[in-house]
């Protein structure tokens, strides 16, 4: 070891050792082999916090009131944020006030999970006020999807599993529409082995890989950019969804993300529902299938499509920072999680 790099070591161990907070600009991404923290699965008589770190819910109490008879059902306990039906223009809340609520669940050691009420858009905007330090030495389950990306991708970067799954609302819909959804997010929940077998697609681009599945939102991936909770993809597997973007849209954020090396060391690529896509007036001319299969075709790896995960009611829940086996073929695709 040189002498500069014995003082440089020197200095951020008294760096760190100093410090009372730990906030992610404190972490660097984990090395690809890495294995995740996997927060504990949940029991009978656990706790469960619902916050809204996002979008403001009006007229939504209902949805939240089921999702506590929900959870409660399932002999959990619930614990809904302060400020969850607080309203400021767009958000629930002022940013401190959502704040507020994603720190205390944070902060509870006796809260085993944190479900978001909503996505939206505002998570964003709380993301460089957390402070994980307690989280670190109690990890929890953090739950949603859409805007909530973004602090998967925050967690993911320190180190953290984290699950993509349905959230409060989305107990507003016919349960019958969402039973998958529901099943599959209680049974991840509760640490039963988890496994997709996923219709084929003539799109699928065939292959076997495997790697840690991150991703989510592409809107909010590429809103992640530039900034220290952008995804390292080394080594990685990517799930992407979207709702109500033009093709355009999504092209341009595709294409973003490849100029800024999302692709090169890239494992693979699930892609999730691709809603509501908006008609231009000038037609993009392709499906969506192939926009995505175009932005990726200097690179050699699997690419499977018809994951149903999204804004859809069947949106089947996904462990994000989970080592997955991949095996996509044009009849089929398997998605097999590590236990």
């Amino acid at each position: 070891m040189s002498k500069f790099t014995f003082i440089f070591s020197l200095c951020c161990l008294f760096f760190f050792i100093g410090k009372t907070t730990v906030s992610a600009q404190d972490f660097t991404t984990p090395k690809t082999t890495q294995k995740l923290i996997q927060p504990p699965y949940l029991k009978v008589g656990d706790s469960v916090a619902i916050v809204a770190p996002s979008g403001i819910l009006q007229n939504r109490k209902q949805e939240v009131a089921t999702a506590k008879e929900l959870l409660e059902s399932w002999g959990l306990k619930v614990m809904i944020g302060k400020h969850v039906f607080s309203q400021a223009h767009h958000f629930a809340g002022t940013d401190n006030e959502r704040c507020e609520d994603f720190q205390k669940a944070l902060d509870n050691s006796n809260i085993k999970a944190i479900w978001a009420a909503r996505g939206g858009y505002g998570t964003v905007r709380i993301l460089d006020k957390l402070d994980y330090s307690t989280f670190l030495k109690h990890p929890k389950w953090v739950i949603g999807y859409s805007d909530i990306t973004a602090l998967h991708n925050q967690i993911n970067t320190i180190g953290v599993e984290s699950l993509h799954a349905l959230m409060a609302v989305s107990l507003g819909d016919a349960s019958s529409a969402i039973k998958a959804s529901i099943s599959t997010f209680k049974s991840t929940l509760f640490g039963k082995s988890l496994q997709y077998d996923l219709t084929g697609s003539k799109y699928n681009k065939i292959g076997e890989t495997s790697g840690q599945l991150v991703g989510g939102n592409l809107t909010i991936l590429h809103t992640m950019l530039g900034s220290n909770t952008s995804l390292d993809m080394t080594g990685k597997i990517l799930f992407i969804e979207e709702i109500g973007e033009y093709a355009y849209h999504i092209d341009r954020m595709l294409q973003s993300l490849k100029r800024a090396g999302y692709f090169e060391n890239c494992k693979g690529i699930i892609v999730g529902d691709m809603s509501k896509v908006r008609k231009n007036t000038t037609p993009w001319g392709k499906p969506i299938q192939q926009l995505i299969l175009d932005v990726v075709a200097d690179y050699n790896f699997p690419v499977a499509f018809n994951m149903p995960a999204g804004h859809e009611n069947d949106n089947r829940a996904l462990i994000l920072g989970r080592t997955i086996q991949l095996k996509v073929a044009k009849d089929a695709t398997t998605i097999r999680f590590d236990e």
